[in-house]
């Protein structure tokens, strides 16, 4: 099948392998670090802990991955059986579980925030341009001039139909779908780190497909976390200091659906096109939930929306990269 998926990896820990000295004592026995590294949403994901005892950071790391699949029966396009993939089916879903209603809410304000530049009823795209490329002798051009006209007229945030009062989630029209990855990932970020410091962590980081790090590393340093080449995943183009913050990067590389790389998984909701494979933009924020889904509006935003838009999402900083470097940096 010609289609190439790869999930992306924008993000490197500087100082956070699994081979780290021991940083801290307390009463005089050193801390470990105790790391968790596995799938969540169809991506790579991490946890790392520092703890005097392992096995109470086990304990921790099961109940947070516990967590992990009940979110994942919610927002996993990967599974069949999932909230987001009932609604998908059936155009419809009633009694939609408080998480969707809460990410939910999020993607429509980030559509309206940006005009529509952010839209969550992107998956018609998406299936289009899968199809395409996975079938044989696939038109390197991408899909026609027709079906995208076609795809494009199921693609509007402001024909998702939410009742709060009975949390029903309805389409206007038939064919529509949702995908609501642009920011679920950043929200389970959240609520699994919830279940760690409900376990008595605090300085750790949590990635479920964009990296949150809380208070700073037991040696008192901030946590350097490198913003990679988009053309090599194993250089780093900058690096950030952070300490109880959460990044999220999207870049058209992350997935990549044709051999020759002209189509990417981020979608022009105006044309129907893709963005450019070897360009992202890393946005920070005070949590996942607030910086993910906005970097994947940032990517598409034109340059004078930006500052903006980054504003009203929520977001504090937003870098733009390509593989010669940094090409801008925006602060709210």
């Amino acid at each position: 099948m010609p289609v190439a998926l790869s999930r992306r990896r924008f993000i490197t820990f500087a100082a956070a392998a699994a081979g780290l000295p021991l940083l801290l004592k307390a009463g005089g026995v050193q801390a470990r670090l105790v790391r968790w590294e596995g799938i969540a949403l169809g991506g790579p994901a991490s946890i790392q802990l520092y703890h005097t005892d392992e096995t109470v950071a086990q304990q921790a790391i099961t109940a947070a991955l516990a967590e992990l699949r009940r979110l994942e029966a919610i927002f996993s396009v990967y599974r069949a059986d999932s909230a987001i993939s009932r609604l998908n089916r059936q155009g419809k879903l009633d009694h939609a579980p408080a998480d969707m209603m809460t990410m939910l809410e999020r993607a429509l304000s980030l559509a309206k925030i940006s005009d529509g530049v952010y839209d969550p009823t992107v998956q018609p795209l998406w299936s289009l341009y899968f199809t395409h490329f996975a079938a044989d002798n696939a038109d390197p051009a991408g899909p026609s001039a027709h079906d995208l006209a076609a795809a494009l007229a199921l693609v509007d945030w402001r024909s998702v139909e939410v009742d709060h009062a009975s949390n029903r989630i309805a389409f206007a029209r038939p064919g529509m779908g949702l995908t609501l990855n642009a920011g679920a990932q950043g929200y389970v970020t959240d609520k699994v780190a919830d279940v760690l410091r409900a376990h008595g962590f605090d300085r750790m980081l949590v990635d479920m497909g964009e990296p949150r790090v809380f208070s700073a590393k037991p040696d008192g340093s901030a946590w350097r976390i490198g913003i990679a080449n988009p053309a090599d995943r194993n250089e780093t183009i900058t690096s950030l200091d952070v300490v109880d913050k959460c990044i999220s990067t999207s870049g058209g590389y992350g997935t990549i659906l044709d051999k020759a790389g002209h189509f990417t998984h981020i979608f022009n909701t105006r044309t129907g096109g893709t963005a450019p494979a070897m360009f992202s933009v890393s946005v920070v924020a005070k949590s996942g939930f607030a910086a993910d889904g906005l970097s994947a509006t940032m990517l598409m935003a034109p340059v004078d929306k930006r500052q903006a838009i980054l504003k009203a999402g929520g977001g504090e900083q937003a870098i733009f990269v390509t593989p010669q470097g940094v090409v801008a940096t925006v602060k709210a």
